[in-house]
């Protein structure tokens, strides 16, 4: 059994990047206290920095008042001690999509807080079942899969384990939902729903761009006028990291076929070091 909603006060987050600190933040927005941990203190310096950082994008716009980001930058403790975790309600895990370090996290983590409470793991592609196995009670784990930016996306993908419990995810919805977010459930099969589908999009947008059909301003034109979203392939790829995708589409390749094999032009982006927004050069260019 996990704890219900109601007795969740307390927070753990594992990772202070980018999916970390805002899955951090958006707890702390909604009245949690968070604990936000990673192995080395300039780790954490830099999940606060981004924290700031996006508080203070929403005081210049009005969205909250100065006031309200210092109560939520208060109500986050940072630490490198695993051992901060031990009074949290509820873990979410957001380290790096490697699954040797996801496992190493989840087994440490299984002795480090009580047994009843939820172990939510924001991979994008690994299986959910494979990293609950390092735990002794893989039925409290189960998949939270945030949306990145966190703070603006508006879904969480909840990822159901083999051995995930009908509490646990039922616990993971109505967490994600008390953060103002909306819900789906995908089983654990590789991407989920959002990657399997997104990282074929992505990619048929780059060879599209490398086969000379259209250029990439109108490839991307092309799909936001057409079909209604927000950003085309390229400009999604760069605001997620080309590196990202690539590592996404190479963990479906392997697991699926050959129909989410990367596409050249990615592999190449990546080997350059031209990794999108983050690097201030993708597919466009950033200042």
């Amino acid at each position: 059994m996990v704890r219900e909603l109601d007795a969740v006060e307390r927070i753990g987050v594992v990772g202070a990047g980018t999916m970390g600190s805002g899955i951090a933040q958006v707890a702390a927005t909604s009245g949690y206290d968070v604990v936000m941990r990673d192995v080395e203190e300039a780790f954490v310096e830099s999940g606060f920095e981004s924290i700031e950082n996006s508080l203070g994008r929403l005081v210049d716009r009005g969205s909250i008042d100065e006031e309200e980001a210092d109560a939520v930058v208060d109500r986050i403790e940072g630490t490198t001690d695993l051992a901060a975790l031990s009074d949290c309600d509820l873990v979410v895990e957001a380290v790096v999509e490697d699954m040797d370090v996801k496992q190493d996290v989840f087994a440490d983590l299984d002795g480090a807080v009580d047994r009843d409470v939820l172990l939510g793991t924001n991979t994008s592609t690994l299986s959910v079942t494979t990293i609950a196995s390092a735990t002794d009670h893989p039925d409290r784990v189960v998949g939270l899969h945030f949306m990145n930016p966190v703070p603006v996306m508006e879904g969480v993908e909840v990822v159901v384990g083999e051995k995930s419990s009908d509490g646990a995810v039922e616990l993971a919805h109505a967490f994600a939902e008390d953060l103002g977010k909306e819900t789906w459930e995908a089983d654990d099969k590789p991407g989920f729903v959002t990657n399997r589908i997104l990282m074929p999009w992505i990619n048929e947008g780059i060879r599209a761009f490398d086969e000379g059909v259209a250029t990439k301003a109108d490839i991307d034109r092309g799909m936001k006028l057409g079909t209604n979203v927000p950003m085309g392939p390229l400009e999604l790829a760069d605001h997620v990291g080309l590196d990202v995708c690539l590592h996404a589409s190479e963990t479906l390749h392997e697991e699926l076929g050959d129909r989410y094999k990367p596409a050249y032009l990615l592999k190449r982006k990546v080997d350059a070091g031209d990794l999108g927004k983050k690097t201030g050069t993708g597919f466009y260019e950033y200042d």
